[in-house]
């Protein structure tokens, strides 16, 4: 049996859809870690529709929470590996969601954090659906030193914005400056934003480009 996701989910306000916001939250939380991000973005957004899925996997250090994939050694080959799994997994759940409101890939926004925005790079870079927004917070694509970058398609039209702090103890700077660059090489229009001295978290200046990324999928 295919694996399949759920999560919080918050309807549009208007009643009738006609965007789609996914929020991916980090490791060893769950949807509603982030859904009331939903809450908020749907004072700008009232034709959109919200949804936080839980992660596929019961995290292990937090057995409350959930995993996108294994972090047990920071092994960046077991890193791969678990992207590599998890990206057709919530590929397949955006499809399902797209289908449940009747709506384009190009209405789709995806939202990640930390865990959550390396494997909304990872499933933006390989299956380059015409999104209308994407937002990468305190993440970006994995992988081993020196895996190829060698992703297809084209991501022309896209809306991506990258978020992170100079020091983050969880995230090297270089890997956000490599997926900053695959990006923009793939087509989108692209805003790094790296923060000085901040911590592992979402800031209010990231919530303001946010919120103005998704402002523009509406018009």
């Amino acid at each position: 049996m295919a694996t399949r996701l759920d999560g919080p989910r918050l309807p549009a306000r208007s009643g009738q859809a006609k965007q789609l916001v996914v929020i991916l939250h980090g490791f060893g939380a769950d949807g509603q870690d982030l859904i009331s991000l939903g809450q908020q973005w749907s004072q700008i957004l009232p034709d959109a529709a919200f949804v936080a899925p839980n992660a596929h996997e019961p995290c292990e250090h937090m057995p409350s929470g959930r995993q996108w994939f294994r972090l047990t050694d920071r092994n960046p080959h077991e890193h791969w590996s678990g992207a590599c799994a998890a990206a057709p997994i919530l590929d397949g759940f955006i499809d399902e969601e797209l289908a449940r409101h009747s709506l384009p890939g190009s209405q789709v926004a995806l939202v990640g954090f930390s865990q959550g925005a390396c494997l909304t790079s990872e499933t933006v870079l390989r299956n380059p659906r015409p999104y209308g927004f994407v937002g990468v917070l305190s993440g970006g694509a994995i992988g081993p030193p020196g895996t190829p970058r060698d992703y297809q398609g084209t991501l022309a039209g896209a809306t991506v914005f990258l978020g992170c702090s100079d020091h983050d103890p969880h995230i090297p700077l270089a890997r956000v400056k490599e997926t900053t660059a695959v990006f923009t090489r793939m087509g989108a229009t692209v805003t790094e934003r790296i923060y000085p001295g901040s911590s592992h978290g979402i800031n209010d200046d990231e919530i303001t480009y946010l919120r103005a990324g998704l402002a523009a999928l509406a018009k």
